[in-house]
This record gives C-alpha cells, sequence and structure tokens, in this order.
C-alpha cells in the first residue's frame, strides 16, 4: 500500500483528499501541525506528498527544498495560484507535477498513479519494498524505518529483499543459499546463521525487534503483519 501525505491547510480540501484516496487503497495521511511539517513528513515516510503553495508559517516552496535534501519522493504541488510563474516555480524547487485548484478528483488520481508507476517500477519491479512501516531501497540498499536509516551490507541486503519480496512465506535455507551466493561452489550452512544473526542485530538497534522470525526445521520468515500494523 502506497503512503501519501497531504500538505494542506484548507480542511475540506484535506478530507475529501483523503477519504478518496483511501477509497482506491493508499493510506493517506494530513499534517496537523504546520510549524513541524518535516517531523511529520520523517515519521510517516510517504510514497508521495501532495502539497500546497500557501502555508501557515513556511509555503510549500520551502518544504519542498527541505525534503529534497534528504529524499526524492515525489511531489505534487496544489495551489489555486496557477500562473505559469508558479509552475516555473514547482519545478525549480524540485515538484514532479502541478494541480491547479479547483481540481477535479479523477485528475488528482490519474496524476498520482502516473508518478507512482514512474518512481517505483522498473518494468515490473518496485524500485522499493514495504513491509509494514518498513521501506527499503532496492537502489541504494538502506532500509528506513519510522525515519530512521539502516545502511545494509551486500548479504545483508540480499537477505532481506528476499524475505520481503515473499513476506508471509517461509523461505527455506536452502533458496536464501541458492539466492545469495549462486556462485560459490560451496558455503557453509553455518554463514547463513551468521548473516541472519547480525542482520536482526541491526534491525533490533532501529527498533525492528522480531521482525525476521525463524521456522524451525523449515527457515525463515518474514510475517504477513507485524507489530503496529
Amino acid at each position: 500500500m502506497y503512503k501519501i501525505l497531504l500538505v494542506e491547510d484548507d480542511s475540506t480540501i484535506t478530507a475529501v483528499l483523503k477519504r478518496t484516496l483511501e477509497k482506491w487503497g493508499y493510506e493517506a495521511e494530513a499534517v496537523s501541525d504546520f510549524g513541524h511539517v518535516e517531523e511529520e513528513f520523517i515519521r510517516f515516510s510517504p510514497d508521495l506528498v501532495l502539497l500546497d503553495i500557501s502555508l501557515p508559517f513556511f509555503d510549500g516552496y520551502y518544504w519542498c527544498r527541505e525534503f529534497r535534501k534528504t529524499s526524492q519522493v515525489p511531489i505534487i504541488f496544489i495551489s489555486s495560484a496557477s500562473d505559469d510563474m508558479n509552475l516555473v516555480m514547482a519545478v525549480n524547487m524540485g515538484a514532479d507535477d502541478f494541480l491547479s485548484k479547483p481540481f477535479k478528483l479523477e485528475v488528482v488520481l490519474a496524476k498520482i498513479q502516473a508518478l507512482l508507476r514512474r518512481a517505483y517500477t522498473f518494468g515490473t519491479r518496485k524500485d522499493v519494498l514495504r513491509a509494514g512501516d518498513a521501506t527499503l531501497s532496492l537502489h541504494d540498499a538502506v532500509l528506513d524505518y519510522r525515519g530512521r536509516k539502516l545502511e545494509l551490507t551486500k548479504n545483508e541486503f540480499r537477505i532481506l529483499s528476499l524475505l520481503m519480496e515473499k513476506r508471509g512465506t517461509v523461505v527455506s535455507r536452502d533458496e536464501m543459499i541458492r539466492n545469495l551466493w549462486e556462485n560459490e561452489s560451496f558455503i557453509d550452512d553455518n554463514t547463513l546463521t551468521v548473516n541472519v544473526t547480525r542482520l536482526r542485530k541491526k534491525l533490533e538497534e532501529i527498533g525492528l525487534t522480531d521482525y525476521i522470525r525463524t521456522k524451525k526445521g523449515l527457515g525463515y520468515l518474514l510475517p504477513e503483519k507485524t507489530e503496529g500494523e
């Protein structure tokens, strides 16, 4: 489920957008404290942002610049100011698209769907994997859990990405070894255990306790549901 952050101070527009997005299967959250937008952005870790230009305290251009310092998440500006200068400003600040008020909900949905496809798919493969509040970037092997970042080694990345792709299914030790070290002629079974143990410890450090489960005699499992879902 893709997560969309609404940075809009008009409560009527926010309510309509949130209701529509949730109806279409998205997880939508609206910013409640416009003095601390970045904190809410980091906590929610959205896949896309709908960002108004006119906001309390700081305008949308400011927040777009702040987001772009740490994230390339797709951003769509929404504004009643639809002149060419605002459009140019939005693009220069790092926005991916622009919506003029009043807008039709079907147009909003179409733009969101198009941006999500471009940002998170390559052919049929996602650029990120998600399990609960944890998001794994397939580009740089970085795991994000509620704003806390974890850089993974090559083996840790391979283990976690395989488990996330097959979430809810037990992955056998033999399958993991074949996928992780397919070019190796011989791998000691203990090597996998050492790598999984090391990964678990790193996950615990960012709050992901008991994230990878062991199914004795079978293999490893990332549960269909984790704590907080």
